[in-house]
């Protein structure tokens, strides 16, 4: 069992878990018991949620309001937006590392241990996970993964990020809102790949963790095929005039 705050460096490590929920009131409640067997805090962070999903969170704050806190933001703004709305409030609340976990059961909460040692042995660092899928995983999105991650190693010129859209990462709260406050960084499926490659630009540490990763078979997937890729392509192609500008850093700092 894992304890919620550690000493490293004679600096604090106290994680929490972060959960970006949009109508996963079906998934929610298994996703959240997963959580809470290792005895840290948890924040659910509700994207304009329907009615049903809005009072199935508020119920599971209240059921477990010693270790749960429930933030609402009125209207939907997206993956990317809710994440970092939770960001601002864990720091807000004390906390120095978040580990974002999705809401809907994809992932493998065992390996919630494995996150949390890596981050207490390099706490500057991202630790990010490696999706090791099983055959539940929908071919389309499988494959389409690829480009993705081609232009993220294209675009932070470095094969560091080894996954750019697994939403299974801890982070380290005082640096990451350091470089949200110093650009605008994606609110919907764009967030994960972008904000990899903004870190890298800064140089900041990533660590990478294999996690087994499985669909539900009623899943609720929230991309949206037309807006969610237009905005993806839109992010590749800011962060790829962005690298041209930045490429002399950057090929300065590898030398």
């Amino acid at each position: 069992m894992l304890a919620g705050e550690f000493v490293l460096n004679n600096q604090p490590f106290k994680p929490a878990i972060l959960i970006p929920v949009y109508n996963h009131g079906t998934a929610i409640r298994q996703t959240l018991m997963g959580v809470l067997s290792y005895q840290l805090p948890v924040l659910l962070v509700d994207d304009g949620s329907d009615t049903n999903c809005r009072q199935i969170l508020i119920n599971l704050t209240k059921e477990f309001s010693n270790t749960v806190t429930l933030l609402r933001l009125e209207k939907n703004a997206g993956k990317g937006a809710a994440v970092k709305a939770g960001f601002k409030q864990l720091l807000k609340m004390g906390y120095s590392h978040a580990l974002q976990v999705d809401a809907d059961g994809q992932h493998n909460l065992d390996d919630i241990p494995s996150f949390i040692e890596a981050g207490k042995a390099h706490p500057n660092n991202i630790i990010c996970g490696i999706p090791e899928y099983d055959e539940s995983v929908p071919k389309g999105r499988y494959y389409s993964r690829y480009l993705t991650h081609i232009w993220v190693w294209i675009n932070s010129l470095s094969f560091k990020i080894k996954d750019s859209m697994c939403g299974f990462r801890l982070y380290p709260l005082s640096p990451i809102s350091r470089l949200l406050e110093q650009t605008n960084c994606g609110n919907r499926m764009d967030f994960d790949p972008e904000i990899m490659v903004r870190w890298l630009w800064q140089n900041g540490g990533i660590n990478n963790i294999p996690t087994h990763v499985h669909y539900p078979p009623d899943g609720v997937s929230h991309f949206n095929i037309c807006q969610d890729n237009a905005l993806i392509s839109w992010m590749h192609t800011r962060l790829f005039f962005g690298m041209l500008i930045r490429l002399p850093k950057i090929l300065w700092r590898r030398l």
